[in-house]
């Protein structure tokens, strides 16, 4: 059998031809050669001619070449098990007589019941496109089983609320005004903000008295993001140029009571002791409420000038963001509308009212409904830079969306993460051969991590110390600086956990950290409260003086607690609490001697004056000084560092913990 293994390889259908055996070997060597250029023009032949030709030699359907060999090309009479096909066929120049093996197989040659007509490869699998597992898909449902893997991938993440909000609102804010017009988002957002001018009666257009000059205004745009950063509206403020304000013309008292962040701390702990859910709720442009006594101009707004009236000015009936006196006027309305109805305002916390009745948060939700323009946001989640999670257990308080921001804005996203803040034998000295390192920068770090200390006391002490040295910064600082930002990359859902219990005692510890000032020699106050087991107040200072001994640091440290304590019942008063004799654990026996022995002069006749106010307040039994154990000391935690053992230790005991899912 004559079989050329090349055309084997690629050829569907190979013509081998079988030549008589009694011819001589020279003419049979003559014959191959000439049978081998016959063979080659045959298979150059179309498709369609093969399989026609093999047709007409046999009934039987052409199988496919498998098993061919090309290393015995010799010429041979094959009988086959289904019989002989046998044919004349003329070649040119030679009268042989050929037998075609329709089968194209070896005589050992295994025949398969069903033929294949296609020769298979077997190709590599990183070089198969897509899933292997999958058949063969056209581009346009290779592009439709993509989009739906995404919007699959986006329903498990549950972020629709995510992608719908970006399809209504701008994702940037503009430079300017004239940037701002641009684009539809940001023109609805100015025009509702002129709506609810014309709505308050803010202004009125008149002509400029030519006694009084006029203020200017601008836009400020912002893009509003919810606690997961996510953009979810965009406001457009017209602000004043404040700057431009005469005291005594344009304004006169500008002083208005703010929350501070401890009495929102005190207020949490009393909700989770309660038990109750706390709601918030939104003034919608809360200073335009605000009457203004002055007489106060200020130009159009830029962009929405009044083409008839182009140099006309605005006066001010309410007030407007960016005038001095705009926070003091929105909270002389506030709280003269809640006093008339029926609400008592806080003695010591005046941004606090109470109304003794059922459902009060229903009740101040329509009473001030009646008179501003309110949104219910539903359970607070998100408050002055706080984020609260309130579950059937407790109320947990962390920052962990402002851990992200600021490890992203001082490029230590990508920080190696570490256990604690400070190592135990830091060695933080002045370093004044050390290289320099730039103020600012350094000073946006500790500013950063100051507010970030509203609810993770565990940075408090390594924040405080580091910021003795913002004047003349070191590379030294800068590397300790950056140890705290490692410590919040492995650590950034850290907060402070109030549990719901029937414990509101109030307690307080006190310490201090003798000498250990490396600049001055001053020694380092520290004091913490609790009411039952919440956290809600803590301190670390340098102290003012210089304490000549561990027992006057310790008394002076002692004192400063008292005062914090002293605050806290006054503020507790407004909910209905009256505490008396509260406790102050110091770990000291001579400050606690002291404290109760007024005759020991000797030693304490040096000391200042105002910090012997702590033994008059424990005459009078408002508190009391308490032995503890150093061990059971949980103010330490704001005076030195510590091994990853003993952090863990004062983390538990003081309630700081990780936010649970």
């Amino acid at each position: 059998m004559l079989l050329e293994s090349d055309n084997a390889a690629v050829s569907p259908l190979v013509r081998p031809i079988v030549v008589d055996p009694q011819a001589s070997s020279s003419v049979n060597n003559m014959v191959q050669n000439e049978v081998y250029e016959d063979a080659a023009d045959y298979n150059e032949s179309s498709e369609d001619d093969e399989y026609h030709d093999a047709a007409e030699g046999s009934s039987a359907p052409a199988a496919p070449v498998q098993g061919a060999s090309g290393d015995t090309p010799h010429m041979q009479n094959v009988d086959t098990a289904e019989g002989n096909a046998s044919t004349s066929t003329h070649i040119p120049g030679v009268e042989l007589v050929v037998d075609l093996n329709l089968t194209n197989l070896g005589i050992n040659a295994r025949v398969p019941e069903n033929p294949e007509m296609r020769i298979h490869d077997t190709h590599p699998q990183q070089n198969i496109i897509g899933d292997v597992h999958r058949g063969v898909q056209t581009r346009n449902q290779l592009r439709n089983n993509r989009n739906a893997g995404l919007y699959s991938a986006i329903r498990e993440s549950g972020q629709q609320n995510d992608w719908s909000f970006a399809c209504y609102v701008s994702q940037e804010e503009p430079k300017s005004w004239k940037e701002a017009l641009k684009d539809s988002a940001w023109v609805e957002a100015m025009q509702e903000e002129l709506q609810q001018f014309q709505k308050l009666g803010v202004w009125k257009l008149v002509e400029r008295p030519e006694n009084y000059k006029k203020i200017g205004t601008r836009w400020v745009f912002k893009c509003k993001k919810d606690d997961r950063g996510v953009v979810i509206r965009n406001k457009a403020r017209l602000v004043i140029q404040g700057f431009r304000q005469i005291e005594g013309i344009d304004y006169n008292e500008v002083y208005a009571p703010v929350a501070r962040l401890e009495a929102i701390r005190i207020f949490l702990a009393y909700a989770s002791f309660k038990g109750f859910k706390v709601y918030q709720m939104d003034v919608k442009s809360a200073f335009i409420h605000g009457v203004v006594e002055e007489e106060v101009y200020v130009e159009q707004p830029p962009g929405f000038e009044d083409p008839v009236h182009p140099d006309r000015v605005w006066l001010l009936n309410k007030a407007l963001y960016g005038l001095h006196q705009a926070p003091r006027a929105w909270y002389a309305t506030l709280s003269t509308y809640l006093l008339e109805n029926g609400f008592q305002r806080g003695l010591i916390d005046c941004t606090l009212f109470i109304k003794e009745q059922d459902g009060d948060l229903l009740l101040v939700q329509r009473i001030m409904q009646d008179k501003f323009e309110m949104s219910a946001m539903g359970e607070m989640t998100f408050f002055l830079g706080l984020q609260v999670q309130q579950t059937e257990s407790g109320i947990f308080i962390h920052q962990t969306k402002y851990v992200g921001d600021i490890l992203s804005r001082f490029q230590m996203s990508d920080a190696t993460p570490i256990g604690t803040p400070l190592p135990q034998n830091h060695g933080i000295t002045p370093d004044l051969k050390g290289e320099a390192v730039s103020p600012s920068y350094y000073r946006a770090m500790i500013g950063s991590l100051m507010y970030l200390t509203a609810s993770r006391p565990d940075i408090m002490y390594p924040t405080c110390l580091l910021a003795r040295y913002q004047v003349n910064p070191k590379a030294s600082h800068l590397a300790a600086v950056k140890r705290i930002f490692r410590y919040l990359k492995g650590y950034p859902d850290t907060g402070l956990w109030y549990p719901r219990d029937d414990n509101f005692d109030l307690i307080a510890f006190s310490d201090s950290d003798h000498g250990g000032c490396k600049i001055d020699g001053k020694s380092t106050t520290a004091g913490c409260q609790f009411l039952g087991n919440r956290l809600v107040t803590w301190q670390c200072k340098k102290q003012t003086c210089v304490a000549t001994s561990t027992c006057e640091a310790e008394y002076i440290a002692a004192s400063s607690c008292c005062s914090q304590v002293l605050w806290i019942q006054q503020q507790l008063r407004d909910y209905g609490f009256e505490f008396l004799t509260t406790p102050i654990y110091v770990d000291n026996s001579a400050a606690l001697q002291i404290t109760r022995n007024p005759v020991q002069h000797s030693k304490t006749k040096h000391i200042e004056i105002k910090y012997h106010f702590i033994r008059d307040c424990f005459e009078k039994r408002l508190i009391d000084v308490v032995k503890v154990h150093t061990d059971d000391q949980r103010a330490v935690l704001f005076t030195k560092a510590f091994d990853k053992s003993r952090f863990d230790f004062l983390l538990l005991v003081n309630g700081i913990k990780v936010k649970q899912e």
